[in-house]
C-alpha cells in the first residue's frame, strides 16, 4: 500500500508540474495577438493598452508556476534532508567516463547557452530600446541593472531551492520561469519591461552555480575540473554567439523584441531537456527512492557510503590556507571576479549601442560581434585542456591576461577612431568566457570545506557585483566613452591578474581533502 501510494504521489506531481507548464505556456501565448498587430508599425508597442488577453495571460503564467512548483516540491523535506546528511556519493577517482557522463555534460551545455544567452541579450536589446521609447541610455540602463539584479537574487534563491528540491528540480522550475518570461518581448512600457526583465535574471542567477553542483556530484574526482571548465566555456561562448547570432537574423525584421519573445521555444526546450537530466543520488537517497538511486549511481559508475569522522592533521602544510594566504586568495578572486562584471555586463552590453552610434546598422553590429563569438568558440576547449593538463592557477591568469590585451585593443580602438571591432571584441569573449569558464571551479578547488560554499557564493556574486557597479554608473548619469571605460577598468583587470599570480595556488591533481589537512579541519574518511 506504502509503495502504491508513493507511486499515486509521483503521478500526482508529474501531472501538476505538466499542467503549470501548459498554463504558463498560453499565458504567454496570449501576448502574441499584440505583437503581431504591430507589424505594420515595425512591431513598436510603446504607449499600447494592455487588453484582457493579456492581463489573464499574465495571470496564467503567475498560476502555472505556483502548480509547477507544487509538482516539483518534495514531501517531508526536514527527514530528507536529515537523511542525507552523512550520505556522501562520489565517483571512484580512477573511473572511466561513459556514454552518461558525455550525454550529461552535452545536455548541461545547451542548458547554459540558453541561460547565458538571456542576459546577453540585453545589450542588443538597448538601441531598439532607446528609439522606441524616446528616452536617454542611462533610463534604458535601467534594464540591464534591474536584470543583474535579478541574478544577485537568483544566485541566492536558487542555492537554496537546489538543497530542497535537487538540482534537477530546480533547472526545471528555472526553465519554467524563462518561459513566462518571454512576455518582456509584449511589454508595452518600459517600467514593464524593467519589471519583467528583474523576474528574467532571478530565473537565469542561480543555474550556472546548480549545473556544477550537479556536474561535480556526477562525475569522477579526476574529471571534474577539466569537465566544469568545458561546460561552462562551452555555455558561455555559446549564449553569446547564440544572442548575436539571433539578433543578426531576426532583429531587422522582428525588430529588438523578438529576443525576448525567443525566450517561450528556448525555455520549453530546456524542459524538455529536463527529462535527459539525472537527479542527485544522494538526493534521492534521501527521499527513500533507493531502486533509482542505485540506478543513477550504475550510469555513472558511482557509490554510496557514510561519512566517518578521521583524526584533525597533527601538523599543517607548509602553506596553510589560513590568514593572509586565505583572505589574500579571496581578494585575488573577488577582484577577478569583478572585472569579469566590468566587462561582460558593461563593456559588451554598451558594445552594440556604441557600434550603431558609430554608424553600423544593428544587422552589421550584431554579425561582427557573432563573428569575434565564432573566433572565440575553439579557445574553450584550449582552456580546459590548459586547465587540467598544464595549470589550475596559471590558465586562469592566463584568461585575466587575454581579458587586459582585449581591452588595450579596445582602447586602442577608441583612440585611432576607427578600424574592426572584430579582434578586439574576440580578445574579450575569450578572456572574459575563459575567466568565467575558471573562477568558480578554481574557487571550490581552493578553499578548505568549512569555507568553501562560503567563498565560491562569495566569488559568484562578485560576478554580478561588478555588472551591477558598470551599469549603476550609467544610470547615475555618468556616461563614459568606450576608451575612458576601457581604461579604467585595465586597472582592477591588471590588479587582478597580480593577486592571482601571487596570492593563488596550483590544485591541479590535489585530491580536496588535503585542503582540509592544511587547515586543520576534520575531514571525512572516504568520499
Amino acid at each position: 500500500m506504502t509503495g502504491l501510494t508513493s507511486t499515486l504521489s509521483d503521478r500526482q506531481a508529474v501531472w501538476a508540474f505538466v499542467l503549470g507548464c501548459v498554463a504558463v505556456t498560453a499565458g504567454v501565448v496570449a501576448h502574441l495577438p499584440m505583437f503581431a498587430m504591430a507589424r505594420a508599425m515595425h512591431y513598436h508597442l510603446a504607449g499600447m493598452p494592455m487588453d484582457n488577453v493579456m492581463l489573464g495571460g499574465m495571470a496564467l503564467i503567475v498560476l502555472g508556476t505556483l502548480v509547477a512548483a507544487y509538482g516539483l516540491l518534495p514531501r517531508n523535506v526536514a527527514a530528507q534532508r536529515a537523511a542525507a546528511a552523512d550520505i556522501v556519493v562520489a565517483a571512484p577517482e580512477d573511473a572511466r567516463l561513459g556514454a552518461a557522463h558525455w550525454g550529461l555534460m552535452a545536455v548541461l551545455v545547451i542548458a547554459l547557452v540558453i541561460d547565458v544567452m538571456k542576459p546577453a541579450s540585453l545589450g542588443f536589446t538597448v538601441p531598439g530600446m532607446i528609439a522606441e521609447y524616446g528616452v536617454p541610455k542611462k533610463t534604458v540602463s535601467l534594464v540591464p541593472f534591474f536584470a543583474l539584479a535579478g541574478t544577485v537574487t537568483g544566485s541566492v534563491l536558487w542555492g537554496w531551492i537546489a538543497d530542497i528540491y535537487g538540482r534537477k528540480a530546480s533547472i526545471l522550475l528555472s526553465a519554467v520561469m524563462f518561459v513566462g518570461t518571454s512576455i518582456c518581448g509584449a511589454m508595452p512600457s518600459l517600467a514593464w519591461n524593467i519589471a519583467m526583465c528583474f523576474m528574467m535574471g532571478a530565473a537565469a542567477g542561480g543555474m550556472l552555480p546548480v549545473t556544477y553542483a550537479l556536474l561535480a556530484e556526477m562525475m569522477p574526482n579526476r574529471h571534474r575540473g577539466w569537465s566544469l571548465v568545458l561546460v561552462g566555456g562551452l555555455g558561455a561562448v555559446g549564449g553569446y554567439f547564440a544572442a548575436s547570432g539571433l539578433s543578426a537574423v531576426l532583429q531587422p525584421i522582428f525588430g529588438w523584441r523578438i529576443l525576448w519573445l525567443a525566450n517561450l521555444p528556448t525555455g520549453l526546450t530546456l524542459v524538455v531537456l529536463g527529462a535527459l537530466i539525472p537527479e542527485s543520488a544522494k538526493f534521492l537517497l534521501a527521499r527513500g527512492r533507493v531502486q533509482e538511486a542505485e540506478a543513477v549511481m550504475r550510469r555513472f559508475g558511482a557509490r554510496a557510503t557514510r561519512a566517518d569522522a578521521a583524526m584533525v592533521a597533527e601538523k599543517r602544510g607548509a602553506h596553510a590556507l589560513t590568514g593572509t594566504m586565505l583572505y589574500g586568495k579571496l581578494a585575488a578572486l573577488s577582484v577577478c571576479a569583478l572585472s569579469w562584471g566590468f566587462v561582460n555586463f558593461g563593456l559588451l552590453l554598451w558594445l552594440p549601442a556604441d557600434l550603431v552610434a558609430k554608424g553600423y546598422s544593428v544587422g552589421v553590429s550584431s554579425r561582427l560581434l557573432a563573428e569575434s563569438a565564432l573566433i572565440a568558440f575553439p579557445t574553450v576547449f584550449v582552456a580546459a585542456l590548459l586547465y587540467s593538463r598544464w595549470s589550475t592557477k596559471w590558465s586562469l591568469a592566463t584568461m585575466i591576461a587575454l581579458t587586459l590585451a582585449g581591452l588595450l585593443l579596445v582602447l586602442r580602438l577608441e583612440l585611432a577612431g576607427s578600424g574592426s571591432p572584430v579582434l578586439p571584441v574576440a580578445l574579450l569573449i575569450v578572456g572574459t568566457n575563459g575567466i568565467i569558464a575558471i573562477v568558480l571551479p578554481y574557487t571550490a578547488e581552493s578553499f578548505p570545506m568549512r569555507v568553501r560554499g562560503r567563498a565560491t557564493g562569495w566569488v559568484a556574486a562578485c560576478t554580478k557585483g561588478g555588472g551591477l557597479m558598470a551599469q549603476g554608473l550609467t544610470i547615475s548619469g555618468i556616461i563614459l566613452s568606450m576608451g575612458v571605460s576601457s581604461a579604467l577598468v585595465m586597472i582592477p583587470t591588471a590588479l587582478a591578474l597580480a593577486l592571482v599570480a601571487w596570492f593563488g595556488r596550483e590544485t591541479r591533481g590535489r585530491d580536496l581533502r588535503d585542503l582540509d589537512v592544511d587547515s586543520g579541519q576534520i575531514g571525512h574518511a572516504e568520499r
